[in-house]
Formats: C-alpha cells, structure tokens, sequence
C-alpha cells in the first residue's frame, strides 16, 4: 500500500471513452482536472487497440497527478484491427507495463491511499472479470443462460474476442483473479475505509434495470456480492453498463462513470463526458436513476 498526499484536490471518475469513435476521442481531449492535486480514476473501456489505450493514457497522465486505471473488456480483446495479437494474460500483462511505463496505476501496483478531502481511503483498481453467475431467470446454468442469450441475439462480444489464454475459460480466469485480489483486499489495515474500481459491479443489483437481462452474465461475478461490506468500502466505483448513474445497497454507495457510445449519451441532458467526484462526496443520498432511454438497445455488445 502506498501513502500518498492528495492535498487540495478531488478524486475523480470516468470510465467506457471508447474514443474509436470521433465524438468520444474529442471529449477525452477536453478532460482536464480542475486543481493540480487531482486524481483521476479510469475504470475500463477506454478502446480496443493499443495505440488508442496509450494515446488515451499518456495525454490524461500528464494532466492528473495520478491515474488509476482498471481493465475493461474491450481493452483485453484481441481486435482484428490491433497489430498487437497478444492473448488473454499475455494482453493484460502487456497492458499493466505500458500503464508502468506512463505512470499509471493498475490492479498489479500497491494500492495508494488518498489523503485528500474525503480521505484517508484506500483507492483500489481491479481486475476481477465475470464468471456467468449472473444468469437470466429462469436458467440454471452457464449453457442455458448462453443459450436463451443466443436465442434473444444478445451476446457480448467477449465470446468471440475476450480469449482467457493461458486459462481454460474466462470464468476460470475470473476465479483465480477473485481469489488473488481478496487475499490482497483482506490485508489492508482494517482502520482504513476504500474506494474498490473495477469494470463491473460487485454486486448485480446495478444490472437490474437492463432492458435485456441476459446481458448481466457478463457483468461481474456473484463471488463479490459481499466485499462492499466485507472491505469497508466508501464508493465502488464501475462501468460497463453505459448507464450512468448513483445507487446505494446496503448502506454503500456505487458509482457507474461511463460516457458510452455516442449514440447513448447524445439521448443525455447533461454535457458528456464529466468526470464524476468520487472524494469529497458528490451526492450524499438519493438514486440519480437512469434517464428514459439509456438501457440500452438491441444489439448492444458492450
């Protein structure tokens, strides 16, 4: 765990830039902090190759004085269109030294303590992926959920692009890295409260407003349902769902920070793409709710 000094600043959020597209590139070059002791978490998705995630890393760690990063699906898929053809693991890795390279924190770094307003917290990025444990009603097993899922002609993407190499399957992957990260998490001391990033909820309650509900088995793992009690947790912090919004379960308040696909957040009344104060404290009470339209379309692959 590393000590770090937030001073003046805010610890601030986004997540899901997809910046293949022109209109998010544009608004990921307007993201600037509002004080030089500003924090910025990334909670995933920002493109799918290499170049883009670099580009978007190294123009937004040269204006914060810290980025925390947590992978997304997208950034672990092994697009057609990306020279690098790494796989599973190997990609990640890849990932993990590029953001070393630039100055950015990840899953793999000592987790950092923000000393800032709001603070002392821990501030953990992770990377825990999904393991099909959040089934669509009515089905009992992985194969059942994948097959109403192909029968609805709602399947993420993952099952074509997201390879688990060197694990047998993803759900495999998402195991060993659940059983690493809550070694990591339980040993943290036990006075501090924390901020928990990760691409998907801990909990599947976000998932509930889905206007397709079989997407939910690949956001996120029911082996969490617990950690938002379990690890003294202040905010989680998530994307994945492109529904950005506040919601509080059991006392605990989760943040989804995702711009979204041009096509989603132009239905918004706010302006896109605004960083989302995590510490000191943006909302205290309340569910901001999603906005008439934002659950999604047919299609949608995230």
């Amino acid at each position: 765990m590393e000590s770090t000094g937030g001073g003046a600043g805010q610890l601030l959020a986004i997540s899901d830039l997809h910046i293949g597209y022109a209109e998010n590139r544009a608004l990921v070059e307007n993201m600037r902090p509002v004080t030089d002791d500003d924090w910025l978490i990334v909670a995933g998705d920002i493109a799918e190759t290499v170049t883009d995630i670099r580009w978007v890393l190294e123009l937004l760690a040269g204006r914060f004085r810290k980025v925390l990063w947590a992978p997304g699906n997208h950034e672990l898929w092994t697009h057609p269109k990306d020279p690098v053809t790494l796989r599973g693991v190997a990609r990640y890795d890849h990932l993990v030294a590029l953001c070393r390279e630039l100055g950015v924190n990840t899953p793999e770094d000592p987790y950092p303590v923000w000393e800032g307003p709001g603070g002392p917290v821990v501030v953990a990025p992770l990377f825990l992926l999904y393991d099909y444990t959040f089934l669509p009603p009515g089905c009992a097993t992985k194969d059942e959920g994948l097959a109403y899922a192909h029968g609805t002609g709602i399947v993420c993407n993952d099952e074509f692009l997201l390879h688990p190499d060197p694990y047998p399957s993803r759900e495999a992957w998402c195991r060993a890295r659940v059983a690493e990260t809550k070694r990591r998490l339980a040993e943290l001391p036990d006075t501090l409260p924390t901020v928990l990033i990760n691409h998907y909820p801990l909990d599947r309650h976000p998932t509930e407003v889905l206007w397709y509900p079989e997407f939910a088995m690949w956001c996120g793992t029911a082996l969490t349902a617990d950690w938002h009690r379990r690890f003294r947790v202040d905010t989680m912090v998530y994307g994945h769902l492109h529904i950005p919004r506040t919601t509080h379960h059991e006392g605990v308040r989760f943040e989804e920070v995702s711009v979204g696909y041009p096509r989603e957040w132009q239905k918004r009344p706010e302006p896109p793409g605004r960083l989302r104060r995590i510490l000191p404290m943006e909302v205290a009470t309340g569910d901001r709710g999603a906005a008439p339209g934002l659950r999604g379309d047919r299609g949608d692959t995230r």
